[in-house]
């Protein structure tokens, strides 16, 4: 019976410290604070056990097709579970967007072992002279990797409707101008296609946080993971 004792007493002793451990870390990483939602279509109210329960519907950005500068035909739907960061540019630009170009090719050379899921869209507000030949050009001047980062073109009433009216661009940059769209903005997209976050191309700072933002949404998945899963995962390494 002693002997019963000292064993049990022993596992007490070991488990405790690593119970503890894996409580910590448990929860520690559902605490991180994730880039929050912006636009929502509407609020669900549901009654269950006496209980008013409210539930907010966030806007996903509609399905768009557009031509990439390898002259393809590709939609939002292609990337779906991926998350998105896109801006609107044109070649002819002579001010911000080869900057924001620059940008966007650190931010593709800094997620390379991660193009399956992040993907970069530079979408035109200047259809017309921004032929997917020219956007080739343009593309090969910055050494864009066309896999995981599309310059696009279309039609322009599309492009223009899809950044004020899903992507709200008006709203992110209130100086917009509908008739001409020319945003320094970032838009962060998560694999549901929500808007969560826009950041100045131009600002340092704002690129910081945006290159912090993007792995938190890839483990964003993780939240939804049972304590068991988790356990799993913790205990199923080699």
């Amino acid at each position: 019976m002693k002997n019963s004792k000292t064993i049990l007493a022993l596992l007490l002793a070991i488990m405790v410290p690593v119970v503890s451990y894996i409580l910590v870390k448990y929860y520690s990483e559902r605490a991180v604070s994730l880039p929050r939602r912006y636009f929502y279509d509407s609020v669900a109210v549901t009654e269950k056990n006496g209980k008013t329960i409210t539930d907010t519907i966030w806007h996903k950005v509609e399905n768009i097709q557009f031509i990439n500068q390898q002259g393809k035909k590709v939609s939002l739907d292609d990337l779906t579970g991926k998350i998105i960061v896109l801006d609107f540019f044109f070649t002819r630009c002579p001010t911000q967007c080869p900057g924001m170009t620059r940008a966007m090719k650190k931010l593709q050379d800094s997620f390379v072992k991660n193009d399956s899921i992040v993907q970069f869209l530079s979408i035109s507000v200047d259809p017309a002279y921004d032929s997917f030949p020219q956007l080739k050009r343009f593309a090969d001047k910055y050494n864009v990797d066309p896999g995981s980062w599309w310059l696009l073109t279309g039609e322009k009433k599309d492009i223009y409707s899809f950044a004020l009216n899903e992507i709200h661009a008006g709203l992110a940059d209130t100086e917009v101008d509908t008739a001409f769209i020319h945003t320094p903005n970032f838009f962060l997209l998560d694999k549901q296609r929500v808007v969560r976050g826009w950041y100045d191309g131009s600002d340092s700072t704002a690129q910081s946080r945006l290159v912090r933002d993007i792995p938190l949404l890839m483990l964003e998945k993780d939240k939804k993971r049972s304590f068991g899963d988790f356990l799993k995962e913790l205990f199923g390494r080699s």
